[in-house]
């Protein structure tokens, strides 16, 4: 029997809930309306409910990945707030397959995941910088944080298949956080300057 088409048969968090799930089992170019909605037992028209399109869907879904975990209490000491701040961003998108990669898209639509560059924007604020480097900076670890992270999923995705590749550089997490020392180590130079 087909699934009938019934929107309100699940919720808004049901739909994100399982598209998320399904995005950790067939990654971000398999997740589809159809495929979501095969899941959810309804008819793509269904989803259009909760969702005008996959962008919005998407966007909903890398605001749950960049919120998965709560911000960092302020430690008094900017830097370290910047380098907790962005850690705290890795281990979010880690946490999902593809997860750098949605919210980089939702980001670069603007239709969401900010919460990631105001964490960020919060921590380097404290440092006493002005609003228009507060903005520059907290993108350009923002960007930073995405990339890295985005490199380190697709070398996951590829030693999953069994694609060997010798990683000259190390490890990624020493790799991260050397990444961030360079961002805070600038940053504090234009205090001092």
């Amino acid at each position: 029997m087909p699934p009938i088409d019934n929107p309100r048969r699940h919720s808004h968090d049901d739909v994100v809930r399982t598209a998320l799930r399904l995005l950790d089992d067939v990654g971000l170019p398999d997740l589809t309306m159809r495929r979501l909605a095969a899941e959810l037992g309804v008819q793509p028209s269904a989803l259009y409910h909760h969702f005008a399109n996959k962008q919005t869907l998407l966007a909903e879904v890398a605001d749950r990945i960049v919120t998965a975990r709560p911000a960092a209490e302020a430690s008094g000491d900017w830097s370290q707030d910047v380098h907790r701040a962005a850690g705290a961003l890795r281990d979010s998108l880690l946490a999902y397959r593809d997860g750098a990669e949605v919210v980089s898209s939702a980001l670069s639509m603007g239709l969401g995941a900010e919460v990631a560059r105001e964490r960020l924007a919060s921590a380097i604020a404290a440092g006493g910088f002005d609003a228009p480097t507060v903005g520059r900076a907290s993108t350009v670890v923002l960007h930073f944080v995405l990339g890295h992270v985005s490199h380190e999923q697709q070398r996951l995705q590829f030693d999953s298949l069994g694609v060997v590749a010798t990683d000259a550089v190390g490890d990624a997490a020493d790799g991260f956080a050397f990444g961030v020392d360079l961002l805070v180590a600038g940053l504090r130079e234009r205090v001092s300057a």
